[in-house]
């Protein structure tokens, strides 16, 4: 595997340099050799942030996720992590505890010899030793893959085109000027898809940390037990793996920009029941939305994730830990249009109305009636996306065991619902400023979203207020979406019998009928 990793990632980036080096020979051909200084600016200052971010890092760590690295970890992981640094002639990592309810893991630095390991104390409340171990594992795969590194060489050639594009498409209109900015709108163009490379080479990078947890540990169906129990939100009743860390629990180790933690009660012996694994994996499975999501995401898709390993499982001499056997009885790619024209809906008709009004534009043409009917059909195409993320009706009393169920369900299009349970945490495990939580039921945890209409009184909120409501008892209503994960936006919530509003689907609404009299209005005066 060692070999395979480290072939592709030196043919990725001998690739993607040469690409580069191409655009810097026309760059310097077309702008001269003083195009090459903002060039190499660009490739400093990304070294000098590759070379501090541990440091700046930690103190973020340290102040604003509470995290502690002077703890003592349990003996069985220190154990395996020595053995393991020992194995692969890396130092000891520092490892970090982040004491909250909601579920990460992730490591950081710049070599395997400076490297982090992060933790929330969750995952020792919620995994077995063998899951644990597991876990940590994926993350040493990061470290011994110098994937911190390799991530960071292949940043430069996006941040070169970029830059490259700002300085080439200043330009005076002139013969020069105009080549000049031809190719800046070529390393533009090689920029996006540049970054989409990028993402696929992180995701490949998770199978890669993925196979190097199984082999280490040789267990690829406690991974597996451990992404379900973590990611899919699915989780034995039973808590076999507790080691007291805190009294929090949770864990997670998938892309930060969307991973929000849920858990669900599946109690079949002391493993999650495979239906309800299936069950998790259909939207996944079955809803357009998904692929486009893991299109965008530095990480694949959990059910991907969930079949790679398990087709490794015999290797083992265990039983694949699960065959995904459901049979799809619609077709959900209907939906997923339909949803497609909601949601860019306002953004055309601002375009086509722009489009038209240049072409009928004349001294007769009336303005500020043309105005006011695109002002009247953007205020319809956009109530039209808000009302179906806010259906405010029907809202229905269930648990996270059933949402995780429903396929028919996006960031578009809501499921309105209301659940009881525990408040464990916040959304972002640990960071002072996240307003968000994460709620317990009988059948698991996931994410709430806490949305006030200014950003400043989330963040007030979060830093004065949300630490009351951990560990109480809480009814929420809200809208189910995903994307690609489960989460329930807040509308009201009820704690000691009070009940809390959140004000922005009503401001909301008050905003875009005041834009509607508006436009009216224009058209007729």
């Amino acid at each position: 595997m060692k070999k395979s990793i480290l072939g592709i990632s030196l043919l990725t980036l001998t690739c993607m340099y040469g690409l580069l080096a191409a655009i810097i020979i026309l760059v310097t051909i077309i702008a001269g050799g003083q195009a090459l200084i903002g060039i190499g600016i660009s490739i400093v200052v990304l070294i000098i942030q590759f070379l501090l971010a541990p440091f700046f890092t930690d103190l973020s760590m340290r102040w604003f996720y509470k995290a502690k690295f002077d703890e003592e970890i349990p003996g069985f992981l220190k154990a395996f992590i020595e053995e393991q640094s020992k194995k692969h002639n890396m130092k000891y990592p520092r490892i970090g505890l982040i004491h909250d309810g909601a579920p990460n893991a992730f490591t950081y630095g710049r070599t395997k010899n400076d490297a982090r390991i992060v933790l929330t104390d969750g995952i020792f409340n919620l995994l077995n030793e063998e899951e644990v171990k597991a876990v940590v594992a994926h993350e040493i795969g990061h470290i011994v893959h110098y994937d911190m590194l390799f991530m960071t060489a292949v940043q430069v050639v996006p941040l070169v085109l970029y830059a490259i594009f700002e300085m080439l498409t200043r330009s005076n209109n002139d013969s020069d000027d105009n080549k000049a900015a031809a190719i800046g709108w070529i390393a533009y163009v090689l920029y996006v898809i540049s970054q989409y490379i990028i993402l696929y080479l992180s995701r490949t990078r998770e199978y890669f940390a993925d196979s190097f947890s199984i082999e280490e540990t040789r267990n690829p169906n406690a991974l597996a037990e451990a992404l379900v129990k973590i990611g899919f939100g699915l989780s034995t009743a039973s808590n076999n793996g507790k080691h007291n860390v805190s009294n929090n629990n949770a864990l997670g180790i998938f892309d930060s920009k969307t991973s929000k933690a849920m858990v669900v009660t599946a109690l079949e012996g002391n493993t999650v029941s495979k239906e309800k694994i299936k069950n998790a994996m259909k939207w996944e499975k079955w809803n357009p939305w998904a692929k486009w999501f893991e299109f965008n995401s530095t990480h694949p898709l959990i059910s991907k994730r969930l079949l790679a390993i398990s087709a490794r499982s015999k290797e083992f001499n265990q039983e694949p830990y699960i065959i995904f056997d459901l049979k799809k009885t619609e077709s959900y790619v209907d939906d997923f249009l339909l949803e497609v024209l909601i949601s860019f809906a306002p953004l055309l008709v601002l375009i086509v109305g722009v489009i038209i009004g240049i072409f009928l534009y004349n001294e007769t043409f009336n303005m500020k009636f043309y105005i006011g009917i695109i002002g009247l059909l953007f205020v319809v195409a956009a109530l039209i996306k808000f009302t179906r993320a806010h259906i405010n009706k029907n809202y229905k009393e269930t648990n996270v065991a059933n949402l995780l169920g429903e396929v028919k369900v996006s960031h578009i299009t809501s499921i309105p619902c209301v659940l009881n349970g525990k408040i464990i945490g916040r959304g972002n495990p640990g960071c002072i400023f996240n307003e968000d939580f994460i709620i317990q039921d009988e059948t698991g945890i996931i994410f709430l979203d806490y949305n006030q209409p200014l950003t400043l009184l989330n963040k007030i909120f979060a830093l004065f207020k949300s630490k009351e409501y951990f560990d109480k008892n809480v009814t929420v209503k809200g809208w189910y979406r995903r994307s690609p994960v489960p989460y329930v936006e807040i509308k009201e919530y009820t704690v000691d019998g009070k009940t809390k509003k959140i004000y922005t689907y009503m401001i909301a609404k008050v905003f875009y009928i005041i834009l509607g009299i508006a436009s009216v209005i224009l058209m007729f005066i």
